[in-house]
């Protein structure tokens, strides 16, 4: 079994991030669960907690500096150390450029984007200052192609495998870096794209999709790994999938 870490998860709220909340914790993981909505953290930890694991939850947006500043150092507050980071939390309202929907792709962009940016200022002092940790990010398979109504989507995900990539060639090796790059899965991220055009050809395109579950295991395999292992890349889709 994986020594226990402490591991702060991004976006816990529901989808991907409840889904390996509840993974890492099972495996013996001391988890601290980050989003907005509180009151579903707070089920979700009081769950994780009655099954026998070690859960904490804390408010936070990653599109404020201070939020991930102060979410880290409660990791730091809690366990003493933050070993990884998972930055999952994202946001995908699709649409055609020529909607000129400029709110939303200002929201993804600070939340797909700088929200990693942010999680990446905030722990890397720490792991720094520990003699290393694990950053692992949830990016798409939007980080690898472009699909019409997503092309900021993607962006923001091209992006994310950028700084993830080169933060990786920049460390020394007691930083370990992984992107987790999933295909459709299920998730509430559908939930909100406004235009009705893209919200149509979203739910055709998702007819076939991998449980959040999957990508938990996904993101468990990497952790699991010895320390002179590190898996930059795992692209995970639903069996059969183009996409």
């Amino acid at each position: 079994m994986t020594e226990p870490r402490v591991v702060a998860i991004t976006g816990a709220s529901s989808g991907i991030g409840e889904a390996t909340a509840r993974r890492l914790a099972a495996d013996g993981h001391r988890v601290l669960l980050g989003a907005r909505r509180t009151d579903r953290l707070a089920a979700l930890t009081a769950g994780i907690t009655a099954a026998g694991g070690t859960a904490d939850h804390r408010p936070l947006d990653v599109t404020d500096p201070l939020s991930f500043q102060e979410f880290v150092a409660a990791a730091r507050k809690l366990h003493g150390r933050l070993d990884v980071l998972v930055n999952n939390a994202g946001v995908m309202p699709l649409s055609p450029l020529h909607a000129l929907r400029t709110d939303e792709w200002d929201r993804m962009i600070d939340v797909n984007l700088r929200g990693v940016l942010h999680g990446f200022a905030a722990a890397l002092p720490v792991m720094g200052t520990q003699g290393g940790g694990h950053l692992i990010t949830v990016a798409s398979v939007g980080a690898h192609e472009v699909v019409p109504t997503a092309a900021v989507y993607c962006a923001t995900k091209f992006a994310v495998r950028a700084l993830s990539e080169g933060l990786r060639q920049e460390s020394d090796g007691s930083l370990r870096v992984t992107v987790v790059s999933p295909g459709v899965t299920t998730s509430e991220l559908a939930d909100h794209i406004g235009d009705p055009d893209a919200r149509e050809a979203m739910r055709a395109y998702r007819a076939v999709a991998l449980p959040a579950e999957a990508v938990a295991d996904a993101i468990a395999y990497a952790l699991a790994q010895p320390p002179h292992v590190d898996v930059n890349e795992i692209v995970v889709r639903p069996a059969g999938s183009a996409q």
